[in-house]
């Protein structure tokens, strides 16, 4: 596998290639794909990198088109990691692969700025297939992600930003508008604001439907809260 530092960009690369930065913290998984993706024409593979942390220190220097994000990864994780480098560059396109299937990763992904969901087992090609999608600009699921999602209707709502989903959590716990401005270090005025998004996007009216919602779709899991 070659681990292309950020001063190494290939020299070769043609302008009309599609730029691809890999990272994943399993070295077989990244050499992998790698050694996939170099089989396509158009397509070029300009640095593999082991964690978030390395994606958001070199991903300037790399200016990759697309990243395949794992989100599972020392350091700094793919969600992360995805909303760093998506406040850096918003054109940037990131898919993540990952072997997770469940409602809750796809549509946290999704939330966090990622323009498709492709499961670590599924054929080659279709790595592919969802790199030509978000080039496009179109969102694209593979078929596991997509059933998936299918039975909550996730991809037919839109999705929460990862200021939501903070604000939702701590709404969730009973908190008032008031301390979650202060836990938050932002106004009152603009935790209505979110509240307000947060409602119109779920289809929720009230404090109660929104911690039903936040249990039923795992938002309060691993932070040690019980209601």
């Amino acid at each position: 596998m070659t681990d292309h530092a950020p001063d190494e960009l290939p020299e070769h690369t043609p302008d009309s290639a599609v730029k691809v930065v890999i990272v994943d913290d399993h070295p077989m998984v990244a050499e992998g794909i790698e050694s996939i993706l170099e089989s396509y024409e158009g397509i070029a593979v300009v640095g593999t990198l082991s964690n978030g942390r390395e994606a958001v220190d070199q991903l300037p220097k790399l200016r990759p088109d697309v990243v395949l994000m794992d989100l599972n990864m020392p350091e700094i994780g793919g969600l992360t990691a995805t909303e760093m480098l998506l406040e850096r560059d918003p054109d940037l396109r990131v898919l993540i692969l990952s072997m997770h299937d469940s409602p809750e990763y796809i549509s946290t992904a999704l939330s966090h700025g990622a323009m498709g969901y492709v499961l670590k087992d599924v054929p080659t090609e279709e790595i592919k297939t969802a790199i030509d999608a978000v080039m496009r600009g179109e969102r694209y699921l593979c078929t596991g992600a997509q059933g998936s999602l299918a039975p909550s209707k996730t991809s037919e709502r839109e999705p929460l930003t990862s200021r939501e989903q903070t604000v939702l959590l701590e709404l969730a716990q009973g908190k008032s508008n008031k301390q979650v401005a202060i836990d938050l270090d932002i106004s009152v005025r603009t935790v209505e604001t979110h509240r307000k998004n947060i409602k119109r996007k779920l289809g929720i009216s009230s404090t109660a439907g929104l911690t039903r919602y936040a249990m039923e779709h795992g938002v309060l899991q691993g932070t040690g809260v019980r209601l």
